[in-house]
């Protein structure tokens, strides 16, 4: 019956709302077609949002090549969507070792019985591909070969101007979010600075066939004819990096990294036959080389926007932040864009209390300057060329044999040790304020539950008894009371937010909170120490509901 009675409250809302949506194109605009778009696309349907997806590439296989998989946090969010099934499905490796770069060391994570970072190898462009399709089966609609020319914004609209393959048009929309990678034009028309360092180093990276005349070895080495054993992992010259590794759909990984000092056009393509001579400059000798299946040249950069909202204008993904490191910046990513999805889906809907859609820029710039330190100190790692750098990397690789720092270490990577660091629900969280990057991902010095600001915890959802309509409210993005242990006070106090907020009391061993708010991010908003006075826990649940879900 509450379901049917939530049904009836949407339609009766969207009724309302129907007079202003009439005069706007779409509700939200998203300019990139890339995850971070797309994953933005879906869980704004998710919550009854009509976007509208404008990427200038005419077809999804001409986007530039990125990351070859998905790593961290965002896998346990896929699970939580109820994507990683479709996901794994498609990877060429669902379950590859844990083994990962580190600037230009290795974090092997085999012996760990529950590694904290996983990871899913899929080929380019499988994940834009899967994300495509999911959003355009909740009934976003993406257009291919439009690109955004100039927007302008106003106290109730932003609107852009857009080239397509028909000639220019006009568009409106309640906001428009740019995920248009690193050299943002969004960012640029929106006026937000984008401070950091671009390194001088030019990353060459390749996915190609073993060529016949080469052997490779059992430990991964290759056998190359009038060159002999070429070894695999980083080889570290005067000249530069050349690294090596084998996939495990059995495609020969290489990667090259120079200093190029002149630069060069980021929107050249890069060939098989460049990526050699960089092979021969760094180890003074050739090496065959296959048939591509991805071949990339880059930069890396280490920057952050000082704000992740202009008025009606936000940002999410690179366009946000660009980070000197592979692997992480697509998984930070999509998880801003499922941040900020719930956040502006409130905002269209006139149901976001004050200051909720700036807390996007408050935890996600936080997430944003955590994922930097890491990358940043993997740029420390792997740019020394001298004794002492060849020391720091030795301390370092003696450091991951031990199993705490590869707990702490991999967590890092994952984004699993984020917890936003607000004091309490809305606690200046309007200021934008910025957290210095070594305090990012640090717990907060305050009295909330050590789980108040964290993601929720996999394996307390997954061992939740009682209750089977948590996975489903997890898989809809719908905000979840958790109750956990004898409240009936809580029930009583979420009746009143029935339309905003699924209840379920259930049972788990071992439980670590009586009760938890759950946000659609998937992130705990407030939690009930456990044996919690009713007085207390009945507040505290007040005053979080209110603070991130409106009046009742």
């Amino acid at each position: 019956m509450q379901g049917i009675a939530r049904d009836m409250r949407v339609a009766e809302e969207r009724a309302e709302r129907s007079e202003d949506e009439s005069v706007r194109d779409a509700d939200v605009i998203v300019v990139g077609g890339g995850p971070v778009g797309l994953m933005l696309a879906a869980e704004l349907r998710l919550a009854d949002v009509r976007p509208l997806v404008l990427e200038r590439q005419p077809r999804l296989e001409d986007a530039p090549p990125n990351a070859n998989g998905l790593g961290g946090q965002v896998i346990e969010l896929l699970r939580y969507r109820g994507l990683l099934d479709r996901f794994t499905a498609a990877a060429t490796a669902a379950s590859p070792p844990p083994i990962y770069p580190f600037g230009g060391v290795h974090l092997d994570l085999t012996d760990l019985a529950d590694p904290p970072l996983r990871g899913l190898q899929l080929q380019h462009p499988s994940v834009d591909r899967l994300l495509d399709e999911r959003a355009v089966e909740l009934g976003a609609e993406v257009r291919r070969g439009h690109r955004v020319v100039a927007i302008d914004q106003d106290d109730a609209v932003v609107a852009v101007d857009v080239e397509g393959p028909d000639g220019r048009y006009r568009l409106t929309a309640a906001y428009l979010v740019g995920c248009d990678g690193a050299y943002s034009r969004i960012r640029e028309m929106a006026g937000i600075a984008f401070p950091g360092v671009t390194y001088p180093e030019v990353n060459r990276l390749a996915e190609l066939t073993v060529p016949e005349s080469v052997t490779v070895l059992d430990d991964g080495a290759l056998d190359v004819p009038g060159v002999g054993r070429v070894d695999a992992g980083y080889t570290r010259t005067e000249h530069g990096v050349f690294a090596m590794g084998m996939l495990a759909s059995g495609v020969l990984m290489i990667q090259t990294i120079e200093e190029e000092r002149a630069g060069y056009d980021h929107e050249a393509p890069v060939t098989v036959e460049d990526l050699g001579e960089s092979i021969r400059r760094v180890l003074g000798f050739a090496i065959p080389l296959g048939v591509p299946r991805r071949l990339s040249r880059y930069q890396h950069h280490a920057r952050q926007a000082d704000r992740y909202r202009a008025g009606r204008v936000l940002l999410a993904g690179d366009a946000a932040h660009v980070l000197p490191a592979t692997g992480v910046a697509r998984s930070v990513g999509m998880l801003d864009a499922v941040n900020l999805a719930w956040k502006l889906a409130a905002a269209v809907q006139g149901s976001a209390p004050d200051g909720l859609l700036d807390s996007y820029h408050a935890e996600r710039h936080f997430a944003g300057a955590r994922a930097l330190l890491q990358t940043q100190a993997q740029v420390a790692l792997r740019r020394g060329d001298d004794d002492a750098a060849d020391a720091l990397r030795e301390v370092f690789r003696e450091l991951l044999t031990d199993e705490q720092p590869q707990h702490r270490l991999a967590a890092m990577i994952a984004g699993a040790d984020i917890r936003y660091p607000v004091a309490s629900p809305g606690a200046g969280r309007s200021t934008g304020a910025k957290p210095a990057a070594s305090d990012a991902g640090r717990r907060p010095t305050d009295d909330r539950h050590p789980l108040a600001g964290a993601f929720a915890p996999a394996p307390l959802l997954r061992a939740v008894r009682g209750s089977t309509g948590v996975a489903e409210s997890m898989r809809a993005a719908r905000p979840i009371l958790l109750v956990l242990g004898d409240h009936p006070e809580l029930r009583e106090v979420a009746q009143r937010w029935w339309h905003h907020v699924d209840t379920y009391c259930a049972e788990v061993d071992d439980r670590p909170a009586d009760a938890l708010l759950i946000r659609p991010d998937a992130h705990v908003a407030w939690a009930a120490a456990l044996d919690e006075a009713p007085e207390v826990a009945e507040r505290g649940l007040r005053d979080a509901l209110g603070e991130w879900f409106g009046a009742p």
